[in-house]
């Protein structure tokens, strides 16, 4: 199948898409770290500003106000100050105090140099990237991404870019930083939730695809069943969706699993196109709330459900857009759900020109379920709960030159050693960080199979070869455990 480059949207990467946050590539709502933030289109046109609650009075000595602020740090501080920085930080300063990580302020030169970037390369690390409590945090990676093979989750948070912290940076200066050219290799440091010490992760960039959705077709048990993933949501996604769902009915499919697992999500008017060929007009796919409580509900226009069963995948890095497509199907479509409760990102941003080459990503409107739940935080809950195998979950091991794990040694990184060697086959005897003698016999068992020298001790190369084995099996379809039961649940 053609992988076409990834394109992305300047939208921040994570607005509506994926987790709304942004990710790398820019997609409305996340971007990835082919790092990109993006923005993201609302499901609708309607833009007109509420009216100021203030009266226009207190409106203009509020104004007053900052600029007497303005005219005393401009004239009376003890350094000569820039005009410009004054206003930008006073703006910056606004934005702030919402206190919304998916509401972000770029100034010119910033914007600038973000489209510069967008127009003239679409390579990166691939993974949609946003800003919680303050730390550039992974919202989901992208299938088959550089940033997927080098191990990285959602809710990773980075700290360090090529050894350079980055607190205090913005969104935007952060995911120049790791944006890059293909085939150079930048260091993130990574904070993982429920891992005491930071770690480094090594991310060769690449191009990002933009093809976004793939299917084929499923035996089992006699039945054919159709597969459908969807990566992100792009401009063409809908289209492309509807293509190769009418080429899967051509092959009388038995039922249909969709599977948006790691989609940071994308461009909302698609997911509409999706949801208005898989739910009937019975509900509304999903409902736009205004910051007045007015809301917006949309509709199919489809007057019968498909002639077979729909189950939909997601997990934690199902964001944004992915959650609108799985909450309709949960909710107006009534289809089980497998997998893990989704991201959580319920807010729809947009970005606002401000006439000077600056502009204002802002939240403008919640999006809640056909049954007006808003998932906010909390992420779509599956149906039908389903982990995946431990060995899915483990960390990435980051080996200094001549560092080795050994007999007796007791860390973080000889727990995940065990969960990867258990995952391949190789019984270490335990799975609690301590070196044992079965772990050491564990690893001299992997090296002898992988043509390595036999010492019992993990170093690099040991380590790089476990990574390496544990992806491939990791994207094996027969370990999917996920993937089995959203086919046995079409059936049951």
């Amino acid at each position: 199948m053609n992988r076409k480059i990834v394109t992305v949207l300047m939208v921040v990467s994570v607005l509506v898409g994926a987790a709304g946050m942004y990710a790398g590539l820019q997609w409305f709502g996340h971007g990835p770290a082919a790092a990109v933030p993006s923005v993201q289109n609302p499901l609708t046109d309607n833009t007109e500003e509420a009216a100021p609650k203030e009266s226009p009075k207190k409106t203009a000595a509020q104004m007053e106000k900052i600029q007497q602020a303005y005219e005393i740090i401009s004239s009376r501080y003890v350094e000569e100050t820039d005009a410009e920085k004054l206003i930008e930080g006073a703006i910056q300063g606004m934005v702030d105090t919402l206190e919304d990580p998916y509401s972000v302020y770029m100034d010119k030169d910033t914007a600038e140099q973000f489209t510069q970037s967008l127009e003239s390369s679409f390579e990166g690390i691939g993974a949609e990237v946003g800003m919680q409590n303050g730390k550039v945090t992974i919202v989901s990676p992208f299938r088959g991404s550089p940033a997927e093979k080098a191990g990285l989750q959602p809710n990773d948070q980075i700290l360090k870019v090529d050894d350079q912290d980055i607190e205090g940076l913005d969104l935007y200066e952060a995911v120049l930083k790791i944006r890059g050219e293909k085939g150079t290799v930048v260091t993130l440091e990574i904070q993982r939730p429920g891992v005491q010490e930071p770690f480094n992760v090594d991310v060769t960039r690449d191009t990002i695809p933009i093809e976004t959705v793939y299917s084929e077709t499923i035996e089992q048990d006699g039945k054919k069943v159709g597969y459908i993933q969807i990566t992100s949501f792009s401009q063409d996604t809908g289209k492309d969706f509807q293509e190769q769902l009418a080429a899967l009915e051509e092959q009388n499919i038995d039922g249909l699993v969709v599977d948006v697992r790691g989609n940071p999500g994308g461009l909302l008017d698609q997911v509409q196109i999706i949801a208005a060929e898989l739910v009937t007009k019975e509900k509304p796919y999903v409902q736009i709330e205004q910051r007045n409580g007015e809301k917006q509900r949309f509709f199919s226009s489809l007057t019968e459900k498909k002639p077979y069963e729909i189950v939909t995948l997601i997990d934690k890095g199902s964001a944004s857009a992915s959650e609108i497509l799985a909450g309709a199907l949960k909710e107006a479509g009534n289809y089980e759900i497998v997998g893990d409760a989704s991201f959580g990102k319920g807010t729809v941003q947009q970005a606002l020109e401000l006439g000077d080459g600056s502009n204002l990503k802002l939240t403008l409107y919640k999006w809640l379920t056909p049954d007006g739940n808003w998932i906010h935080n909390d992420g779509v809950k599956p149906t039908v709960p389903v982990k995946q195998p431990d060995y899915f979950y483990a960390n990435p091991i980051s080996m200094e030159e001549d560092e080795e794990l050994a007999l007796d040694t007791n860390s973080e990184k000889v727990k995940n050693i065990q969960v990867m060697l258990k995952g391949l086959g190789f019984d270490p005897g335990r799975e609690d960080g301590y070196f044992s003698k079965e772990t050491e016999d564990a690893v001299k068992s992997f090296q002898a199979e992988n043509d390595l020298s036999t010492s019992g001790k993990v170093d690099s190369q040991t380590a790089e070869q476990l990574q390496a084995q544990l992806l491939e099996a990791v994207r094996a379809k027969e370990n999917d455990v996920q993937l089995k039961e959203a086919i046995k649940t079409l059936f049951k």
